[in-house]
């Protein structure tokens, strides 16, 4: 696929652009303050800010470019019509490892039996959004309403535990990402699905396993 990478140049990005290109695809990297000219290519890829994603998305919807958003922190909702109306597919995931994804199933199926939870996220203290977007996605999939501790120092990439406690118990599902490598099998997928998907606004790597 010719694709539009926004955000080419941050840690993500280096990390996925050369693995994207490793499988055949062709990048052209867009970062912030670039005019947004994808027009003609076949998808875009965003992993930058919670500022900037939601122009990149609307700008590359605008221009008939379905896309793949790794960004977290922004409301998707309201170009969820804007991909609809022009037939274009908007696909938004919180986290694109599959580890991390096989461990908010895991948390949701523990969550049946053991109630009570609290979830430790820890990121790069570069990340902006705080609880992160897989923290937030998994309080919702255990439902209710734990409590979320958020970390941010250097030396971390992206780790998430859930603790579940009970009675004279505990159970502690985790997942580690020590290499920003480990979201390109979740962008490989989410790009060979994309034009299987409906139009408007598909969420979440666990629609596509």
């Amino acid at each position: 696929m010719n694709l539009a990478f926004f955000g080419a140049e941050g840690k993500v990005g280096q990390a996925l652009v050369t693995v994207l290109e490793r499988a055949g695809h062709t990048v052209r990297g867009v970062e912030i303050g670039d005019p947004v000219e994808v027009a003609g290519l076949d998808a875009c890829v965003d992993f930058t800010t919670p500022d900037a994603a939601p122009a990149n998305v609307r700008a590359a919807l605008e221009q008939g470019v379905s896309c793949v958003v790794g960004t977290t922190g922004w409301d998707p909702q309201p170009l969820a019509e804007v991909a609809r109306e022009r037939g274009l597919k908007l696909f938004v995931a919180p986290n694109f490892s599959i580890g991390a994804v096989l461990m908010m199933r895991f948390a949701a199926e523990a969550a049946v039996f053991l109630p009570r939870a609290e979830i430790i996220e820890l990121h790069s203290e570069a990340k902006k959004d705080a609880p992160s977007g897989t923290a937030a996605a998994t309080a919702k999939l255990i439902g209710g309403d734990p409590v979320i501790h958020s970390v941010r120092l250097p030396g971390l990439v992206a780790h998430q535990e859930v603790i579940f406690g009970g009675e004279g118990q505990l159970l502690t599902i985790r997942h580690d990402t020590t290499a920003r490598e480990s979201f390109a099998d979740g962008v490989l997928l989410a790009l060979s699905k994309l034009a299987g998907l409906p139009p408007g606004l598909t969420v979440g790597l666990d629609t596509l396993l």
